[in-house]
């Protein structure tokens, strides 16, 4: 599918949702589903590199997700390490950038080490930035940021006057990269599902019934595609913004 190099999107956000009724409707287990949902993010990788998008931020595991039964949440831990010491030397080799966001914390130290390895190995690749977010939850990054400048108002560090919306976001888990031009969600749902709320205000959104298994190169083409039509206009009229786009 020819897509226009200008219409390609800086920033991918994606929601990665369908792995448990994927293997539901095939008569296996949900782990077969979250692997073969490992697959598929290894292939929309690779396919984004391909295509030129600079960042690609995947949900993996939410902040909500520790409701899951224990079993679940242990094998997704598990997948997620395994996965992850698997895969990352071919991100290196392919200058893929690793980067984590969420409450890291709260997962095994083996996992925490694992993660921490994969940031130091790939912090100087630039090719792609590949952003994983797991114990991650937009209202919680947004709490976490305000805690922060509360703090530094209190100590006298600055003032609450100085607190604007350029400021602020730099004080959140994705600071200074630009916010996502597309954001994609799997599974047929049509919510954010409280995914980089502040960063998502003038996202497109592209919902698709793909389950994410299923959803691969050519999916994201689709996706691609569908973004190219849009016209991004961030409060200003239609005749605004092909007036700036032919001075």
């Amino acid at each position: 599918m020819a897509i226009e190099v200008t219409t390609i999107p800086r920033h991918i956000a994606i929601i990665m949702d369908g792995n448990g009724r994927w293997a539901t409707a095939r008569g296996q287990s949900r782990a077969t589903g979250h692997r073969e949902g490992v697959r598929a993010l290894r292939d929309i990788v690779e396919h984004a590199i391909r295509r030129g998008i600079h960042i690609l931020t995947v949900f993996a595991f939410s902040s909500e997700n520790w409701q899951r039964p224990r079993q679940e949440v242990s094998l997704l831990m598990d997948l997620f390490m395994n996965s992850l010491e698997e895969q990352v030397e071919a991100l290196h080799h392919n200058g893929v950038r690793f980067t984590f966001i969420g409450e890291r914390s709260a997962f095994p130290s083996k996992l925490q080490d694992a993660v921490e390895r994969a940031e130091r190995l790939t912090v100087a690749n630039s090719v792609l930035r590949l952003i994983v977010a797991a114990n991650y939850g937009g209202r919680w990054d947004i709490v976490r940021a305000c805690r922060d400048l509360a703090g530094q108002v209190a100590r006298g560090e600055m003032t609450a006057q100085q607190i604007d919306e350029r400021l602020f976001p730099a004080y959140l888990n994705l600071a200074t990269l630009p916010d996502p031009d597309l954001f994609i969600r799997t599974g047929g749902e049509q919510r954010v599902s409280n995914f980089v709320l502040w960063q998502l205000a003038y996202t497109e959104l592209y919902f698709t019934d793909a389950l994410w298994p299923d959803f691969r190169g050519d999916q994201l083409d689709q996706a691609l595609a569908w973004y190219a039509q849009r016209q991004r206009r961030y409060g200003r009229t239609s005749e605004q913004v092909r007036d700036s786009q032919d001075a």
